[in-house]
């Protein structure tokens, strides 16, 4: 009796054993299978208006526009995504979305340099501010700290889009990605574009969406960020954005 009470004690650590070995090498799959799925899930629900992994060509042909037309940058951390928008009649039309691949810390402003932060704001780039010769394969500095964040005592250096989908308080793209995006910033600036607006937001700043962030801390600094959001939502124009009193103020384009 006691011999068949070991060997059945001893059948159970080996089916223990080899079940544990099963799991060590399928979970890691697993894991990667299911994280493929919340990636595409999240694709489909951004694709929903089509304007992602589309064809550059054809929509600049759709259109009528071309590579050195002015362009207008919109960037949501939440949806880890970066809208361009081109120029070629009297209003700016949603040409182009492109994934973020990689961006540091978390919703809210950058406020000092090593904090690993992505900035949010309103933000311009001019000719200057292309690296062609970036390690980043290719990259345009947003030009933190501006007006707002240094009024703030906001601090921080080298922030920008590139590409190498790395990042350290940037916002990184895929190589592949930022030759679009590259291309369509460099060549707005060429043809005489005084500057790129580059706005930098949490998410998409609808009143649902702010909403659920009432109680942040800083939900200040959103409806603040929110007033250039709408201008654009109804007007289809970058506004023009001042600094007064240390708040962004909106006016007509």
């Amino acid at each position: 009796m006691i011999r068949a009470w070991l060997i059945l004690a001893d059948i159970l650590v080996h089916l223990f054993l080899f079940i544990s070995l099963i799991l060590f090498y399928t979970l890691p799959l697993l894991e990667q299978h299911i994280s493929k799925e919340d990636r595409m899930a999240r694709e489909v629900s951004v694709n929903k208006d089509d304007f992602i992994d589309v064809n550059l060509e054809e929509r600049l042909a759709l259109f009528s526009a071309k590579v050195g037309d002015p362009v207008f940058i919109r960037i949501f951390k939440e949806e880890s995504l970066l809208e361009v928008w081109i120029r070629s009649g009297a209003e700016y039309q949603h040409l182009k979305d492109y994934f973020i691949c990689a961006y540091s810390g978390t919703l809210g402003p950058k406020l000092q340099e090593g904090d690993r932060q992505a900035p949010e704001g309103f933000y311009k780039v001019k000719k200057h501010q292309l690296n062609p010769n970036s390690k980043f394969h290719l990259s345009f500095n947003l030009g933190f700290p501006n007006q707002y964040d240094r009024a703030h005592k906001c601090t921080g250096s080298f922030l920008m889009v590139h590409g190498n989908c790395v990042s350290d308080g940037c916002y990184a793209m895929t190589d592949e990605k930022i030759e679009e995006i590259y291309m369509l910033v460099e060549g707005a600036l060429e043809k005489g574009q005084k500057y790129i607006q580059v706005h930098a937001f949490p998410f998409r700043m609808t009143d649902e969406a702010m909403a659920r962030y009432s109680e942040s801390e800083w939900y200040d600094f959103w409806v603040n960020l929110k007033e250039g959001y709408d201008y654009f939502e109804a007007e289809k124009q970058p506004p023009h954005v001042k600094v007064e009193e240390k708040l962004y103020t909106i006016h007509e384009a």
